[in-house]
This record gives C-alpha cells, sequence and structure tokens, in this order.
C-alpha cells in the first residue's frame, strides 16, 4: 500500500500529482519548481535563488517523510538551459556529502511548467 506524502512546507501541486509516495521504505518526490510554500510566489530570475528554493522544497516533502537528503539514492535535474549547469550543481551539492551523493542525471529540456528554469525530482529510501 502507498502513503500520499503532503507537506504545507511545500508547495501545493499544480496537477493531479502528489507531492510525493511512499512506498514500503521508498519515497518518491515529484519534481520540485521554485514555487514558495509560504507566499505561493514563484521565485524567478536568479538561477542561485530558483535551485535554492526547489531544494528547500525537496527538503520539506523529504522531513515530511522523516527522511533527509543522506536517504536520497536518485536525483533527475530538469535545466531549460545548461548554461545553469554550473551553478545548479553548486547549489545542489551544497545539500550533500560528495562521497555519499546519490546517483543522478542532468536532463536538457525545452520548457517546464510555469516557465520554471530548473526542476528536481528525488527518489529517497529508509
Amino acid at each position: 500500500m502507498k502513503k500520499i506524502i503532503k507537506t504545507d512546507q511545500a508547495p501545493e501541486p499544480i496537477g493531479p500529482y502528489n507531492q510525493g509516495i511512499l512506498k514500503n521504505d521508498t519515497l518518491y518526490i515529484s519534481g520540485q519548481i521554485a514555487v514558495n510554500a509560504d507566499s505561493g510566489l514563484q521565485v524567478s530570475g536568479d538561477i542561485h535563488k530558483e535551485t535554492e528554493q526547489v531544494m528547500q522544497n525537496l527538503k520539506a516533502i523529504l522531513a515530511a517523510s522523516n527522511m533527509h537528503f543522506e536517504q536520497v539514492v536518485k536525483a533527475t535535474i530538469f535545466l531549460v538551459d545548461m548554461r545553469d549547469f554550473e551553478t545548479v550543481n553548486k547549489v545542489y551539492g551544497s545539500y550533500f556529502n560528495e562521497e555519499t551523493a546519490p546517483a543522478r542525471e542532468t536532463v536538457a529540456v525545452r520548457k517546464l511548467p510555469k516557465d520554471a528554469r530548473v526542476e528536481i525530482s528525488m527518489i529517497a529510501v529508509k
């Protein structure tokens, strides 16, 4: 049986999906964009700030599942512009210990919801 993970510390889904799904000991986190849960406003104009907000959203969903970044085993980063890779990678990397960081891919996409520049999804295991 799956458990729906929902927290008011991360933005509400903008479609027919949930913030996260916990199945047994595995947490599947839906892709997060830079929407501030408190204000409902999207952070934009600065890829560093956008990525920081995305990571905070992911952190909130992990916390709602009694988990943390050390338990993340897989991440996917979607970027509209690969020229942002270095900045996104630096912010993302600040949340992980390099020696135990998860598997990951970074994919260039044409467009993201709400014209976001970065979206990140994760899988974590207890």
